[in-house]
């Protein structure tokens, strides 16, 4: 299972990383998953991305008290309402499609509105 974990840490990396340059893919829900995997096989690995100099804060924040920051929440509501409109107007849905995908990203939303802020010390 070890090498499996491995794997899956990387894979999630990856994608983590396609998601900080791609956009509406996210990143730190995939680096969340990496630190998760890299916990269950490489602690050196886990520790790197724990420290990491641009995503190693959200993660630790996460890691200790679920908690997102708020220009991160502002990001993650907005890039969701862009998402919606963007799939909208391109794929044209019926209306039951549409309210679903909408009903789906307010619950996300919901959920990531819901969770404590970090308010960064200066």
């Amino acid at each position: 299972m070890r090498v499996f974990y491995f794997c899956l840490g990387w894979v999630l990396v990856a994608l983590g990383v396609i998601g900080a340059v791609t956009p509406l893919l996210p990143t730190t829900i995939f680096l969340i998953g990496a630190a998760g995997c890299f916990a269950r096989s490489s602690p050196r690995l886990e520790a790197w991305l724990l420290h990491h100099p641009q995503f190693g804060k959200p993660l630790r924040d996460w890691r200790s008290e679920g908690a997102i920051s708020r220009p991160a929440k502002i990001t993650a509501c907005a890039g969701m309402t862009f998402g919606f409109f963007a799939f909208w107007y391109s794929a044209n849905p019926s209306l039951l499609l549409a309210a679903g995908v909408a009903a789906l990203l307010l619950a996300c939303a919901a959920y990531v509105v819901s969770r404590p802020t970090i308010v960064d010390q200066p």
